[in-house]
């Protein structure tokens, strides 16, 4: 697996990807989820995208930009065919190295309440609920990260 930034040529993968990722949640959302509709091909354009592939296969990606004092990560998918091997870890990994390399002390993210899973999943990354808020229709649950220079 190599992990890269994206690039205009990725930008359907990508789509895709999230397509695939975040279908199972529009019932219980009751539209598509936010990372179905996002524009990446600004994204990408802003160097805030990148993708795990392999084979030249893009398979997941993740979404992270700086914001104040923290690395803010927007979206994380991995093509639900590759879920479970380490890919998404390891985007997760990129993004709070890249925080560190920026001198940000933190990782900030935010899922949706419907998002079960990410409510059982980011705590066990070390991330810890802030706060929850309604952000136009999506009700969203906010986690952050305290970073050390030594962790990793």
């Amino acid at each position: 697996m190599r992990l890269r930034p994206a690039t205009r040529a990725d930008a359907p993968a990508i789509r895709q990807i999230a397509r695939a990722a975040y279908t199972q949640y529009i019932a219980a959302i009751g539209r598509d989820p936010a990372p179905m509709v996002a524009d990446f091909e600004d994204q990408i354009a802003d160097g805030t995208v990148h993708v795990a592939e392999v084979d030249g296969h893009a398979i997941g990606f993740i979404v992270f930009f700086e914001q104040q004092d923290t690395m803010m990560l927007e979206n994380v998918a991995v093509d639900p065919a590759a879920v479970g091997v380490g890919i998404g870890g390891a985007l997760i990994d990129l993004c709070e190295d890249a925080a560190r390399a920026a001198g940000k002390p933190s990782v900030t993210l935010y899922t949706n309440v419907a998002m079960t899973e990410n409510q059982t999943l980011y705590p066990h990354l070390g991330y810890k609920e802030t706060h929850r808020q309604t952000d136009g229709a999506f009700q969203r649950v906010y986690y952050k990260k305290s970073l050390k220079r030594s962790d990793r």
